[in-house]
């Protein structure tokens, strides 16, 4: 018997509102470390587009940059996952958030000694640095998905779910859109050192609010091993296709970031620009938040899980062909709705039918499928813009949206209560 499940079983007090959550020591100190937190990557993230494009000229290379903050999802963050199952979840965030802060602070230190980067060397530089980032997030990710239910009570997944995506989206709003202005109005340096010092203080408050370990295992939990999640989501086809929808959320995500200079400059626009069309799909995806939270209501997820993907698919498309500035933003707005609604839904069914003692390894795979589907759409994205046009590099991920709206049929899936294992006594 796990903690978790011991706690189910209990009597409990009546589910909170969101209101209530955000102010919960433990949980609150989750959600507004992650704000904070996430606000400093998006500087980090559009301060390297800017530089890379300027010291370059060229989409392929700004795609580097998240290729370098992603790949290594692909490869290390099972075994983060692993790690997440049997270890401690409060140090493993810790020290994401240590190697966040410690990618933009070598940054911002060499941008104060020798100036904004210029040419391939200078790029070079910040491709180092956002490695580093990146690794960061292989540490961080799983623990940060897998706690989530160790703070909340029952019946309050959804909301839970919600709010951990809102962070990352009213940070995609903000960050962008600060990281463009500094860089435009004083130095690069500075834009890093701010990315460093939100890491930092995301790392004090998760030392205040004491997190928990994570799930407690009896003698009889033994297989921590990758290969058993594998064999677990092998078994599922819903719970497959579910990340597959994460996966293509996560890869739909990307122009917005990838292409945003390459398309601000293609609308005769500058670096305000860039942040403005950025911060466009976060605020969609703010929107997509409170549409969200509506839709969800005597709703089943699968179904506002659907809509969210054909917002995306007709955003994308109709971003493809937009021509200016005002169609542009409204266009990365509906991608940005249409994301978090997909996303948070996905996201929502897959805790709940993930038994407790897979969550980390499981979670995993959803940051496999999220985070390590960008750096392919970065490379493609750049590729494709670089070799023929914007319009054919959006069209591509229009397309991919569109297959996984094949797939994913709610009536052909099974979302059946007797699927959902994830909070099972």
């Amino acid at each position: 018997m796990t903690r978790e499940a011991s706690r189910v079983d209990a009597p409990t007090l009546p589910p909170r509102g969101s209101f209530r959550l955000v102010l919960d020591r433990q949980f609150g100190a989750l959600f507004w470390g992650k704000l904070l937190s996430g606000v400093g990557i998006w500087v980090h993230s559009i301060v390297a587009a800017i530089v890379v494009y300027a010291a370059t000229g060229s989409a392929l290379w700004v795609g580097l940059v998240s290729v370098v903050q992603f790949l290594p999802q692909l490869f290390l963050t099972p075994l983060s996952g692993k790690w997440a199952d049997r270890g401690n979840l409060a140090f493993q965030l810790v020290l994401g958030r240590v190697l966040c802060m410690a990618g933009s602070g070598a940054i911002a230190t060499w941008c104060w000694v020798q100036g904004d980067p210029q040419g391939y060397a200078g790029a070079s530089v910040i491709l180092a640095g956002s490695l580093v980032t990146g690794l960061g997030f292989v540490v961080g990710g799983p623990a940060q998905q897998s706690i989530i239910p160790l703070l909340i009570r029952p019946g309050e997944l959804g909301k839970a779910m919600g709010l951990n995506s809102l962070p990352m989206t009213l940070a995609r709003v903000v960050g962008p859109t600060l990281g463009a202005a500094i860089a435009a109005e004083f130095e690069a340096a500075l834009a890093f050192t701010v990315a460093a010092a939100t890491q930092l203080a995301f790392v004090v408050m998760l030392v205040i609010a004491s997190l928990p370990r994570g799930v407690e295992h009896d003698a009889t939990d033994t297989d921590f091993s990758v290969r058993s999640a594998l064999r677990h989501v092998g078994g599922d086809r819903t719970l497959l296709v579910l990340l597959l929808v994460v996966a293509a959320a996560g890869f739909a995500s990307e122009p917005s970031m990838t292409l945003a200079p390459t398309f601000a400059e293609h609308l005769g626009g500058d670096q305000h620009l860039v942040g403005q069309l950025t911060g466009a799909f976060g605020l969609g995806a703010a929107l997509g938040y409170l549409a969200y939270s509506g839709a969800s209501r005597g709703r089943p997820q699968q179904w506002v899980t659907q809509g969210g993907l054909v917002l995306m698919t007709v955003g994308t498309a109709a971003l493809a062909f937009a021509s200016h500035p005002a169609v542009a933003l409204v266009s990365f707005g509906v991608v940005g709705s249409g994301f978090m609604i997909a996303l948070t839904g996905a996201t929502t069914l897959i805790q709940e039918r993930v038994p407790p003692l897979l969550r980390g390894r499981v979670m995993a795979f959803w940051f496999v499928g999220f985070i390590g589907s960008r750096p392919f759409a970065a490379a493609l994205d750049g590729w494709l813009a670089d070799t023929f046009s914007l319009t054919v590099a959006l069209l591509a991920t229009a397309g991919l949206l569109a297959v996984v709206l094949v797939f994913f049929r709610p009536k052909s899936l099974d979302f059946s209560d007797a699927a959902k294992q994830g909070f099972r006594n």
